[in-house]
């Protein structure tokens, strides 16, 4: 987000009271889990290519994105794909990006990488010059748009975007065209072993109705139209697929500490995907440790989980400028957030070079992003007592009940560093702990 988000929900927030404290781990928010009953954690990057289109589209994710991952220990990747590139023109689906989508399902399953299908849309798409939604799907009533290069989140509050927003969540034929897109990426990946879930939509957004506030918009949008959207697409979705997980997102003002107006999804697979993003960081500031921020979030965030019972697993977050001095304690308090509340989450993003990559040409993380690479239980047999990661000692715990005949996997960046690992009431083989139902076991990683 940017500096215009930073204007129009800084004084709402700031006037609201103290930021609460973190607390402990919520017993009431449940933990992802697999078809074993395994509790799941997931950790890796969104990977991208928003550059290419047509027969060059998605030639920026290459293989060795997903090896690198491994290497690392990420077991987790948030795949963008655009509905513009899907079907460029109504009612013809591309059957070579969907092959080309094939492609990089096929390089993460060799890799062990669990993928996260994510319809994305920046700005909605190619008619403001960005990718998402299709030009033929995109009404604006002749509304102005004027372009904001240096500032492009506050294009989202231009009149033409807010409306395009509207005729999408409104629209009998968009919202039949919404369906079918997902009934066809559904329905081609519903089965390929990669495939962990599918992201309904990236950041949804709508339209301000005159004197209101951007905090009391969004919750209006995401209570009155994302709630219907999101029940509408699970429909279609499960009419072709009945496993996969589907996760759905707030608007971005979430970030900002603003609890979510979303209604309940009527689906027994749904995941909570909020992104975790700090307006004034984006801008280019610093983190402010002072500030409250991350537990203004964190209190934000876990009201909606807490009522419906669903599991967390945010979808991108990482600052543009990783190097600030107070950076470093900013990927050490944000990962101890994340871990408290979440089933997992997805750095933004997995690319080399600059900006909001992770790695460096080389391959090398950049400033302080080496803090993401670090040891968990990627798949828990059992009930977790407790589990901790000390960064400064470099020591992983996991204590838990043994449940069912399955194995425990551990997932151990190998970026660099041995890591001895001691089990007691199990037994190690490789990165897998095996151990008798109602077994009490604990397992220490060290580092070095």
């Amino acid at each position: 987000m940017r500096r215009l988000l930073a204007v129009l929900v800084c004084s709402v927030v700031l006037a609201a009271a103290a930021p609460l404290r973190a607390q402990p781990r919520p017993v009431d928010i449940p933990r992802l889990a697999d078809d074993r009953g395994r509790t799941l954690t997931l950790r890796g990057w969104n990977v991208e290519d928003k550059t290419h289109r047509g027969e060059q589209a998605l030639s920026a994710i290459t293989e060795r994105h997903f090896r690198d991952m491994r290497v690392q220990g990420f077991d987790f990747a948030r795949l963008l794909v655009f509905w513009d590139d899907l079907e460029p023109v109504r009612g013809r689906y591309s059957e070579t990006y969907l092959r080309k989508i094939e492609r990089v399902l096929d390089w993460a399953d060799k890799h062990r990488i669990q993928v996260l299908i994510d319809a994305h849309q920046d700005v909605f798409g190619p008619a403001f010059g960005h990718r998402g939604v299709p030009e033929w799907a995109t009404r604006t009533d002749g509304l102005p748009f004027t372009p904001h290069p240096d500032d492009w989140f506050a294009e989202y509050f231009e009149p033409a975007v807010q409306r395009a927003f509207t005729h999408l969540y409104e629209d009998p034929d968009l919202r039949r065209a919404q369906a079918r897109m997902w009934r066809v990426l559904a329905g081609r990946f519903e089965d390929h072993p990669a495939v962990l879930g599918y992201d309904l939509i990236n950041e949804p957004m709508g339209e301000l109705r005159e004197g209101e506030d951007l905090p009391t918009a969004a919750r209006r949008i995401e209570r009155d139209q994302l709630t219907a959207m999101y029940n509408r697409l699970a429909d279609a979705v499960r009419s072709v697929d009945d496993d996969n997980w589907l996760f759905v997102e707030p608007t971005p003002i979430v970030g900002e500490g603003v609890p979510t107006g979303l209604g309940r999804i009527e689906d027994p697979r749904v995941v909570y995907a909020p992104h975790f993003y700090n307006a004034a960081m984006e801008a280019g500031a610093d983190y402010d440790p002072d500030a409250g921020w991350i537990e203004s979030y964190e209190a934000a965030v876990t009201a909606y989980p807490r009522e419906y019972g669903v599991p967390v697993v945010v979808g991108e977050w990482g600052p543009l400028n990783n190097s600030l001095p107070n950076m470093g304690r900013f990927y050490r308090e944000a990962l101890a957030s994340l871990a408290r509340y979440g089933s997992g989450w997805a750095g933004y993003v997995w690319c080399y070079g600059g900006g909001y990559c992770a790695v460096d040409a080389d391959g090398r993380f950049r400033t302080n992003k080496e803090q993401t690479a670090a040891p968990y239980a990627r798949a828990v047999a059992g009930t977790v007592r407790e589990e901790s990661w000390d960064p400064v000692r470099g020591v992983y715990r996991l204590g838990y009940e043994a449940r069912g005949s399955y194995a425990t996997e551990l997932s151990l960046p190998s970026g660099g560093a041995a890591w001895r690992v001691t089990v007691s009431g199990g037994v190690r083989v490789g990165e897998r702990v095996y151990a008798w139902p109602g077994a009490r076991v604990r397992i220490t990683v060290n580092r070095g």
